[in-house]
């Protein structure tokens, strides 16, 4: 008999399996999408801002949930950072992920490619063309599996579709924030709550990210994809629900308690 349900997947399916659990009464726990920020203010340590972006966007070629699709980036160095970025970007090596010195592998499945490809579409409609990468790798290893370049998209809006949507691959908008107040809003300003990242050297406003950031995982000066499997894993608003995975929360969901009193 069924008891509970632990799902990872899309928000659309999670809505829907949590109305079929609520009406059996079963418990349950979802992770579901993403579109995790990485907030750049202009007093980071330049240099390993850059690389942690590069890691978080496009290292495991986007497919973590937890991967960085959104740079704010504070205005100040909002131009030296983009060109620092794309030429990281263009340096990245794709190919089969067993070989020595690649850095990022093929996309999962033919499916997943198309959806990338689409949204990089999307991104030329929006935003322009990519200040780096944008295409699909063909001839030779790569017409063995489903390669797309690194992508990186400049003078992104908030509006903007690819600042909006989960796409779950190495695609990166890179959106532009007057200080940090309003990087801080636009990080927030999105349905999704699962990772966020903050690259500073100012500790007051990273105690002022910890406590606003409306994200489950948060990171500071670090990418914002990885994870410590002994602490507890999950997001908020539509990234989430239920209790977390990974951890010792993770082992109320499979339990269930027994209080027992006695006098012997």
């Amino acid at each position: 008999q069924l008891k509970a349900i632990s799902f990872t997947g899309s928000c659309e399916i999670g809505a829907h399996l949590h109305e079929q659990a609520s009406r059996r009464r079963l418990r349950i726990q979802l992770e579901m999408g993403g579109k995790n920020p990485t907030i750049v203010l202009a007093d980071a340590d330049f240099a390993s801002a850059v690389e942690n972006v590069a890691n978080a966007a496009f290292f495991s070629t986007g497919q973590k949930c937890t991967a960085t699709s959104r740079a704010i980036v504070e205005d100040a160095i909002y131009d030296r950072f983009v060109e620092a970025l794309a030429a990281r970007t263009r340096s990245l090596k794709v190919g089969d992920g067993m070989k020595a010195g690649i850095e990022i592998g093929p996309c999962v499945d033919q499916g997943q490619m198309e959806t990338v490809l689409r949204y990089i579409d999307i991104g030329r409609k929006e935003a322009g063309e990519p200040v780096a990468g944008g295409r699909r790798l063909t001839g030779g290893d790569y017409d063995r599996g489903h390669f797309v370049e690194p992508t990186l998209f400049a003078n992104v809006t908030e509006q903007m579709t690819i600042a909006q949507e989960e796409i779950f691959g190495p695609v990166l908008a890179v959106m532009r924030a007057s200080d940090f107040e309003d990087a801080m809003r636009i990080a927030n300003n999105i349905p999704f709550g699962l990772s966020a990242s903050i690259q500073t050297t100012n500790v007051s406003r990273v105690f002022d990210y910890v406590y606003r950031m409306e994200a489950g995982l948060l990171t500071v000066n670090l990418p914002s994809a990885g994870v410590e499997y002994q602490l507890p894993f999950g997001g908020t608003k539509d990234s989430s629900f239920g209790p977390k995975e990974q951890g010792p929360a993770a082992l109320d969901f499979y339990s269930d308690y027994k209080t027992v009193y006695l006098k012997y």
